[in-house]
């Protein structure tokens, strides 16, 4: 059994003056360093400020009370284990402490024989601490390597396998971040077209005085610096698929444009009276709700319907179930190999952690959060004190209702920026703002 080095250092938190000075009292006598905090709020700086071997919190406190300053230790200090004290013993409160995450478990009065054995068994698990409590569980896959198990994603898989037995446009919806790519990948690469090219298109990302040149080509001379014809992505995509990503983003006249294809299947590019036919296979998607902009007069009606002859609906990362862990498995095994690191696995404190998360920047947040976590994490097993701050719980009085607007934005916006790697492009999707706004947004005071 571990005994006192001199150097374990113990923090009490109990809002009794008389418990504090008489538990203190009794393990700085063991030869341990004491510290002591009134409240949570006071223990939570204090864990801030240096490393601490071991928490001893009293279960009752006011404000934030010992199971929120457990589970605040739990996903912020690897290294600090916890004895919960309390006046107020049953079972049902043992249970809740051990849920927390507390190592050991007091009830008052309490023998200073039973507390020094409760923080010394608290020590030694900390000293020998295997951890082991990791999971990588098997990966199911579609056809085409799309990773996913729960209902939702059953369902997007049958939708595929309807998709890819016929020739009809596709719209795929979904939230930023939800793997649209894929799926339109899956449906070609399914089918009858597979052996024939995938041109996949970003609509978005594309300037307006460009999209038409860019999709349908121009011929020689039809404006300055053509200096030779070149072929647009429609005809690149001959007997194969294009994928039309962000359609929504596209101006009227271009749907005008668009529409022509998916009525006739002809073109006509720049600079040419000619038209010319196509056999190309039109899958659409977007994170915008078409029917509402439709109903705006920012879509048109009849591209719409033509383009949504079948419709598949990606379901956030949120709603996916334990995909989550699944899909983290999978990163994590593909990044380890890549970095040439053994592949870590998740903690239970972790796996909880990743679970109460919104990822609002999907299966691209989930990835990007994964890799960061393989490159830069050393142990074997991932906790829930390696995820990124916003993913953890914690106690803190910083998010008291007490701060601006403005502050809550500016906040949101960088945990934003943070999942996506820093990313503007894909910040402001998430965020529903174009990369200017978000730009501009970025230069207030408050978001420094």
């Amino acid at each position: 059994m571990t005994k006192p080095t001199g150097m374990e250092r113990i923090l009490v938190v109990d809002d009794s003056p008389e418990t504090l000075e008489v538990v203190a009292r009794t393990l700085g006598g063991q030869g341990y360093q004491v510290i002591t905090a009134r409240d949570a709020r006071e223990a939570i700086t204090l864990l801030g400020a240096g490393p601490v071997d071991l928490l001893v919190t009293d279960f009752r406190m006011p404000g934030v009370d010992g199971i929120d300053l457990t589970r605040h230790v739990r996903e912020n200090h690897r290294d600090t284990e916890v004895v919960m004290i309390t006046g107020y013993g049953s079972i049902d409160n043992a249970v809740r402490a051990m849920k927390s995450g507390a190592g050991e478990y007091l009830a008052k009065p309490f023998t200073e024989e039973e507390l020094a054995a409760a923080v010394r068994r608290c020590l030694q698990r900390r000293s020998d601490r295997r951890l082991d409590t990791g999971r990588g569980p098997g990966v199911p896959r579609s056809p085409q390597g799309i990773i996913g198990d729960s209902a939702a994603m059953r369902s997007v898989f049958a939708l595929v396998e309807k998709a890819a037995a016929v020739d009809a446009p596709v719209i795929i919806t979904g939230e930023s971040g939800t793997g649209k790519e894929m799926v339109a990948r899956a449906i070609h690469y399914s089918g009858p077209r597979a052996s024939a090219p995938f041109v996949a298109v970003n609509c978005g990302a594309i300037p307006e005085q460009l999209i038409e040149s860019e999709l349908f080509g121009y011929v020689k001379g039809s404006f300055t610096g053509a200096d030779q014809s070149r072929a647009g992505y429609f005809q690149t995509a001959e007997r194969g698929t294009i994928f039309l990503d962000e359609v929504a983003e596209t101006s009227p006249a271009m749907q005008v444009k668009l529409l022509r294809v998916v009525q006739d299947r002809e073109i006509a590019m720049i600079g040419s009276r000619k038209t010319i036919t196509v056999d190309v296979r039109i899958i659409a998607a977007t994170n915008k709700e078409l029917p509402s902009l439709v109903q705006r007069g920012m879509f048109r009606e009849d591209l719409y319907y033509r383009l949504a002859v079948l419709q598949v609906a990606l379901p956030p990362l949120r709603a996916r179930g334990d995909d989550l862990f699944l899909l983290a498995s999978h990163f994590a095994a593909r990044y380890a190999r890549e970095y040439g690191k053994p592949q870590p696995r998740l903690s239970d404190r972790a796996v909880e952690a990743l679970r109460r998360y919104s990822w609002p920047g999907n299966v691209r947040e989930l990835e990007n959060t994964v890799q960061r976590l393989v490159l830069m994490n050393d142990h074997p097993v991932i906790d829930a004190v390696d995820l990124p701050e916003l993913m953890r719980f914690s106690a803190s009085p910083a998010r008291a209702l007490d701060r601006s607007l403005a502050a809550v934005e500016a906040e949101h916006i960088s945990a934003v920026l943070a999942s996506v790697g820093g990313n503007r492009s894909r910040a402001a999707k998430i965020l529903g703002i174009d990369r200017k706004t978000l730009t501009s947004r970025l230069a207030r005071p408050d978001a420094e």
